[in-house]
C-alpha cells in the first residue's frame, strides 16, 4: 500500500525489452537507502517489484498488463519519474489509499496558471468517471490529489507549488500520457451495492 507521497524524482537509467514485458532500472537514492530485494516501490504510480539494488539505483520487471494498462510502455533512458516506497503501519497517512495498481491513463488536456498554484485538467478514459466525485480523492502518476471538478470526460486538480516542483506533475504538458488510480473504496461499494440495485431495479438510475 502507499499513500501518494511522492518522496522524490528518480531518474530511469535503462530500459531493456524482454518477451512481453519490460525492466527498467531507476535511480533513486531516497528509496534505495533500505530497499531489498522484494520490496515495493511506486513509480508514477505503478507499483513494481524490486528485483536488485546497486548503487542508489533500483532494477524491476515490468510486465505486459502493466504495460498496457501504463505510461510506463513509453517511459526512456533520462526520464524522470515519481517514486515512493511502500508504507509502513503506523506512519501517517499524508495522501489517501494507493493500492498502486493503475486503472488506466488519462491525457493532459489543459494548464491554468494563477499566483500560487496551477489547475490541470486531465482526461478521463471510459469507464472511469462513475468513481471520481469532486472534492474526492484520485492518484495522477502516484501523487494523491483532490478532485476540484469532474465530468464524464474529464476532471481538473489543483497543483500546489511544492506538487509542481518535486513531482513530474509539474513538467507535464498538455497531449502527455499519466497514470490513473481511482479511490479503490468506491469500486468496491459498488462491487457491494451492484447485487442489490438489481434486486430493486435501481441499478439503471445510476
Amino acid at each position: 500500500m502507499f499513500t501518494g507521497i511522492v518522496e522524490e524524482l528518480g531518474e530511469v537509467v535503462a530500459v531493456a525489452d524482454l518477451p512481453d514485458a519490460a525492466r527498467v532500472t531507476i535511480k533513486g537514492p531516497v528509496v534505495t537507502s533500505d530497499a531489498k530485494h522484494g520490496d515495493s516501490i511506486a513509480v508514477n504510480g505503478v507499483c513494481l517489484t524490486v528485483v536488485d539494488v546497486v548503487d542508489g539505483a533500483f532494477t524491476a520487471d515490468v510486465m505486459r498488463e502493466t504495460l498496457r494498462r501504463s505510461s510506463l510502455a513509453k517511459v526512456a533512458e533520462g526520464d524522470r519519474v515519481n517514486l515512493e516506497r511502500a508504507a509502513a503501519l503506523g506512519q501517517r497517512i499524508g495522501g489517501h489509499i494507493v493500492q498502486g495498481h493503475v486503472d488506466g491513463t488519462g491525457t493532459v488536456l489543459a494548464r491554468e496558471k494563477a499566483e500560487h498554484w496551477e489547475v490541470v485538467h486531465i482526461g478521463l478514459p471510459p469507464g472511469l468517471a462513475r468513481y471520481v466525485v469532486e472534492k474526492g480523492s484520485i492518484t495522477v502518476d502516484g501523487v494523491s490529489l483532490t478532485v476540484v471538478s469532474v465530468s464524464e470526460t474529464e476532471f481538473s486538480v489543483s497543483l500546489i507549488p511544492t506538487t509542481l516542483e518535486l513531482t513530474t506533475l509539474g513538467r507535464r504538458t498538455p497531449g502527455d500520457l499519466v497514470n490513473l488510480e481511482v479511490d479503490v473504496l468506491a469500486k468496491y461499494v459498488e462491487r457491494l451495492a451492484t447485487p442489490h440495485l438489481r434486486d430493486t431495479g435501481a441499478e439503471g438510475t445510476r
